[in-house]
Parts: C-alpha cells; sequence; structure tokens
C-alpha cells in the first residue's frame, strides 16, 4: 500500500499514541503466543489441533478495539481470532492451559483450542460450524435493542461461511430486526482448501449485503489501522440505531486450516508473496516509525511480551490435568461425586500418560 494511503488511514482511525501501541502489543502477543502453542504442539503438549492466525493478526485486533468494552459490548470470535480475545481481555496463561487441556483451564479440558467464552469480559464461545454464530449474535444483539441497551455485538465469519445457509439467515433476521450488529468476513482467500472462485460467484463478498438491505463495506484487512477505521463506523452506526453492517476484510491466511495441512492446494510462491509483500505486523511497524515510534519502545513492548508468554508457559506447565469428576461440573446443577472403580483408586499414571488417542499428537509411544 502506498505511504499516502497509510497516512490516511492512521488520520483516519483517529487513535492516540498510546492506543497505537497497544494495536501492535495485541497484534505482536498474538503472533507470539501462537508461535508458543506451536513449540508446545510439536512437543506433543497440545491436545487436539493448533490453529494459526497467521497473517490475520491485523484484522482480529483491529475490529475488536473498535468495540466499547466499558458499555458491555459483545464478540463472537472463530478460531483464527485469538487477537480479538486478547483485546477483550483473554490472557496467554488461560489460553495456553486450554490447549494443553488442562484442569484449571476455562473449560476443564473438556474442551479444545480458543472454544470458550466469556460473557463478563464480551466473547461468546464459538460454535464450529461454518456461519452458525451470525443467526447466534442476531439473537444476542436483539436482546440488547429489547433491552434498550446501549451494545453493540460483532460476529466473524469466513469466506467460505458466507455461502451457508446459517449465514444468511442470521444476517437476514439481524437486517429485519436492525439489530446492532456487525458482521466481519474474513476474505482470506480459502475456505479450508477451496479458493474463493469455487464456492461463490461473487467478486466482492461486501456485496452480498445487498441483497439484505444493509450497508457492505471493504477494507484492507492487513492494514490495522483500516481495519479499526472502517469496524468503528458500523460500531457507531450499530450503536445509533441503524442496523448491521457487513464488511469484507481482505486478508491472507499464510498457514494451513490447522498445523496439520500442509497446504499443497496452495499456488507456489502465493505464501512467500504475502509474507514479503503484506505481513500486517511489518507494514504497521512502518506506519509507527512514520508517526516517531522508535525501535527502542517496540522493543520494550516485545520484551514485555516474551516475559509474559514465558511466564504464562511456566505456570500452565504445572497446571494439574483435568479430574475424571470435571467432566460434570457445569452440566448438572449439583454434579455428583462418583467413587472411582475399586481397583483404580489412587492410580492416575493411566489417565495422565497413556490413554490420549495417538492421533490428538499426544501418545507418548
Amino acid at each position: 500500500m502506498a505511504t499516502a494511503v497509510r497516512r490516511k488511514a492512521a488520520e483516519s482511525a483517529d487513535l492516540d499514541r498510546a492506543q497505537k501501541l497497544e494495536l501492535y502489543y495485541y497484534m505482536r502477543l498474538t503472533r507470539s503466543l501462537e508461535e508458543r502453542l506451536v513449540n508446545l504442539y510439536r512437543q506433543t503438549k497440545v491436545v487436539g489441533g493448533l490453529f494459526r492466525s497467521l497473517g490475520q493478526e491485523a484484522d482480529a485486533v483491529g475490529s475488536a478495539y473498535a468495540l466499547d468494552r466499558t458499555k458491555g459490548d459483545i464478540l463472537s470470535p472463530l478460531i483464527r481470532n485469538l487477537g480479538s480475545m486478547l483485546v477483550q481481555g483473554a490472557n496467554p496463561l488461560e489460553i495456553i492451559r486450554q490447549y494443553m487441556a488442562k484442569g484449571d483451564s476455562p473449560t476443564r479440558g473438556r474442551e479444545l483450542n480458543i472454544h470458550y467464552g466469556d460473557l463478563v469480559r464480551g466473547f461468546v464461545g464459538q460454535i464450529s460450524q461454518l456461519g452458525d454464530m451470525v443467526p447466534v449474535m442476531a439473537g444476542v444483539t436483539l436482546s440488547f435493542k429489547m433491552r434498550g441497551q446501549d451494545r453493540v455485538g460483532l460476529v466473524y465469519v469466513g469466506d467460505g461461511a458466507t455461502s451457508t445457509g446459517a449465514f444468511h439467515e442470521g444476517i437476514n433476521f439481524a437486517a429485519v430486526q436492525q439489530c446492532p450488529l456487525v458482521v466481519i468476513v474474513e476474505n482470506n482467500g480459502y475456505a479450508y482448501s477451496t479458493p474463493l472462485s469455487k464456492q461463490t460467484a461473487a467478486r466482492d463478498l461486501k456485496d452480498k449485503a445487498i441483497g439484505y438491505g444493509i450497508p457492505g463495506e471493504q477494507a484492507d484487512g492487513n492494514d490495522v489501522l483500516a481495519t479499526y477505521a472502517i469496524t468503528k463506523r458500523a460500531v457507531d452506526r450499530a450503536r445509533k440505531g441503524g442496523g448491521p453492517t457487513l464488511i469484507e476484510l481482505i486478508t491472507y491466511r499464510r498457514k494451513g486450516h490447522a498445523e496439520h495441512d500442509n497446504q499443497s492446494y496452495v499456488p507456489s510462491g502465493e505464501i512467500e508473496r504475502w509474507e514479503k509483500e503484506n505481513d500486517p505486523i511489518d507494514r504497521y511497524i512502518a506506519v509507527l516509525h512514520a508517526d516517531g515510534v522508535t525501535s527502542a519502545e517496540l522493543g520494550a513492548i516485545d520484551d514485555r511480551i516474551r516475559t509474559e508468554i514465558d511466564a504464562a508457559t511456566d505456570e500452565a506447565e504445572k497446571s494439574p490435568m483435568p479430574e475424571p469428576t470435571d467432566a460434570l461440573v457445569g452440566v448438572y446443577a449439583e454434579p455428583s461425586i462418583v467413587p472411582p472403580l475399586w481397583f483404580r483408586e489412587g492410580i492416575r499414571s493411566a489417565v495422565t500418560a497413556h490413554e490420549r488417542p495417538a492421533s490428538w499428537g499426544t501418545h507418548d509411544g
């Protein structure tokens, strides 16, 4: 992107210096935390899959930053929106515990990766099925409207989700009811391994908004300031009673659907080109330098993040694995405490060392 366009995006964002540095903090934290999770995954300490957002950090952070947590705004992330959860208040320790399925993780080891929610901090637990969180968030934001609350909701979907029935029904309902909802479509080029051209004839996904009678806008999802600015406009519009907005963010997924995906379907050189020419963090560093931020200031933020992640990793490593009875907590009002079979009483080694399926990447041989 040309320097003039970057400068325009920076001016339109209307953020002070501290806020711009905070955007950098969350983007760098997202990437560094995921890099740590990759290391743990390769050490077979992560239970289940690992889904990276490499190359997409700006769209999650910039859009979530446009919400107002003091008013109770809420979002619904997807598996590549770790950055949005961090903006809303999630921390590295709980994320690492969650990926390691620890007993003191947010879901007590009963769910994987970032499939959990916290309504107090403003993020709803996600549903994996494509598009299904759109009708959920339509209902959530309808409740805001019915209660007369000054709150806005935001929901993320991928490009593939825009071809599902749930997406259509949810956004159509939100449009008719004029719900204070912002729908972020992350167009990263692929729905798992299916390129955009193979699953929709629409050239611009923002144009799908026309069919619902709502505004549709598009922005560079690798420009965190442009992403913030376009989302802030949509949030302000929703808060004033203007109803939903569909925002298409153009970005790129530089890793596969998950760590096990070798991306054999990606044309040669495409990933390297995006890394070299359109990395969201590299681009933002250039903008910050142009605004007078020094390398020493950014280095201090990097050091802080490294310290936070190291401390979180050490603490998560000490956490216990879940107890069998933890499976009942949060399911029944008064969970029964079932004593173990007499021949298993006091024995934990089989559970912690030998009973996890090898396909989870945690079998120790």
